[in-house]
């Protein structure tokens, strides 16, 4: 049944955004957290509510846990992202942080401070990891680490919540059509500006690759964030939900593959997909 309030952080654009309308079209009173303004009033013309939450920022998380109250919460949806990419030999060790503290470290912030509420509303933890969790390619592995350490602090959260009425499940989308694939490009450039002409030799037809590849994914290849929503409510809803869905196509067929390919043919196969 859908019913109760669920929060939705990573509310302004792309799998957020989609979340928070199809959850209120569902029946839920669906909350959209933002960290802007401009995107909290564009949300609320569309009905929603929302609340502004910076996953990195103690100090906010907290103010939204004030400003929702301690009502009980059907369900909590982990969704603020980043993607980093650069080659791990030149990547700024700042930059592997910050993909580490909004991915990671934010969502379990959030978790903590809103527990009480789930358990209170016998709520779901929905996090949105991505195949990207299960399957590691060149160029991001800032990115895939956060994610295949939200995997593994979904399942752990899991087992310790067992008896206590709350459920953790892990969404894990392929390609979808979101503005991080634009933003997470943005600041690829500004990564490889620093770069020493010396990672252009090693590493550019790689990252070319990989560009033509994210730029697949935005113009043709992608699933729309809808699709990804409408799996997150199916994960709301469910009388026994999946402990994980995989979301698109490609997700459905490198997360199986990834398991019974040998793993020095996998990298072959990601080589020449990239122009290696």
């Amino acid at each position: 049944m859908a019913t109760g309030t669920v929060l939705v952080t990573g509310a302004s654009t792309g799998i957020g955004e989609a979340t928070a309308l199809h959850l209120k079209e569902l029946g839920f009173d669906s909350v959209g957290a933002v960290r802007k303004e401009a995107d909290a009033e564009r949300l609320r013309s569309h009905g929603l509510r929302t609340v502004k939450l910076d996953v990195t920022d103690p100090g906010s998380i907290a103010a939204a846990r004030a400003d929702l109250g301690d009502a009980p919460l059907a369900g909590l949806v982990n969704n603020a992202g980043i993607a980093v990419a650069g080659p791990l030999e030149f990547l700024p060790l700042d930059q592997l942080r910050l993909q580490l503290e909004i991915n990671l470290v934010g969502q379990v912030a959030v978790t903590q401070q809103f527990l009480p509420s789930l358990r209170a509303g016998q709520g779901r933890i929905v996090n949105v990891s991505s195949i990207g969790g299960r399957v590691a390619l060149p160029l991001v592995a800032a990115y895939n680490a956060s994610k295949f350490a939200l995997e593994a602090v979904s399942d752990s959260l899991r087992r310790e919540l067992y008896g206590q009425g709350v459920d953790v499940i892990v969404i894990e989308p392929g390609g979808v059509r979101t503005p991080i694939w634009r933003k997470g490009n943005e600041l690829a450039d500004e990564i490889q500006e620093e770069m020493p002409p010396e990672a252009e030799r090693l590493y550019g037809r790689m990252i070319a690759g990989l560009r033509r590849e994210t730029l697949k994914i935005e113009q043709k290849t992608g699933i729309e964030p809808r699709e990804v929503a409408e799996i997150i409510g199916r994960a709301l809803t469910a009388k026994r939900p999946r402990t994980r869905y995989l979301v698109g196509t490609d997700a459905k067929i490198r997360g199986p593959l990834a398991k019974v390919m040998p793993t020095r043919l996998m990298d072959r196969a990601i080589a020449r997909q990239l122009g290696r």
